[in-house]
């Protein structure tokens, strides 16, 4: 039996979950109560913002989840053509496991929900930059920063492509090109 005080965790991890595999309009709030074994009553007890609170705190969790994994991967492979292979292989791994049914865990709630909702866009940013800035953050040039945005928009698009197309081909294209970009000798 779940103890009562994890009762909003267990929400939050039920929404990222969920989430990332539907998208935001696609998933009800009676389905993300009933996976993660909560009563009714307490999500508006833990979310009083209803389903925008708490889309807002699961694209957080996720995002911070992926971040930490991402800064791990970073730090264990000083090259950064060489971490981002790692990073490319990371993702794709969880592509196929999932048989291409979830790709990036925020980008679902990313463009069905930031437009009409500002904390969930705001929520979204965040995860972003934060991701941006592990990427900046492991690159040593001058440029890190522009660079950081074109390896995230290159990687999102990657996954979007991977997933709809249901095939890794996208991610290896662009590791291949971004990898001589990041100072990769071409093979």
């Amino acid at each position: 039996m779940a103890r009562r005080t994890d009762t909003r965790e267990r929400v939050v991890r039920s929404a990222a979950r969920l989430f990332h595999a539907q998208g935001y309009h696609a998933t009800g709030l009676n389905q993300v109560l009933a996976e993660g074994g909560a009563p009714k009553g307490s999500l508006y007890f833990h979310f009083p913002g209803g389903k925008e609170q708490l889309a807002a705190e699961a694209v957080a969790l996720a995002g911070a989840e992926l971040c930490a994994e991402l800064r791990a991967v970073l730090a264990a492979t000083p090259d950064p053509a060489e971490a981002l292979d790692q990073v490319l292989r990371l993702l794709g791994e969880r592509l196929v496991a999932s048989d291409f049914t979830c790709g990036c865990p925020i980008s679902g709630v990313a463009l069905d929900a930031s437009a009409e909702s500002e904390p969930i866009r705001a929520a979204c940013v965040e995860v972003y930059d934060s991701w941006q800035r592990v990427v900046a953050d492991h690159l040593d040039r001058t440029d890190a920063d522009d660079l950081a945005v074109v390896v995230l928009a290159a990687v999102e698009g990657a996954v979007l492509l991977a997933r709809t197309r249901r095939d890794l081909a996208p991610l290896h294209a662009v590791g291949a090109r971004l990898g001589l970009l990041l100072g990769r000798n071409a093979r």
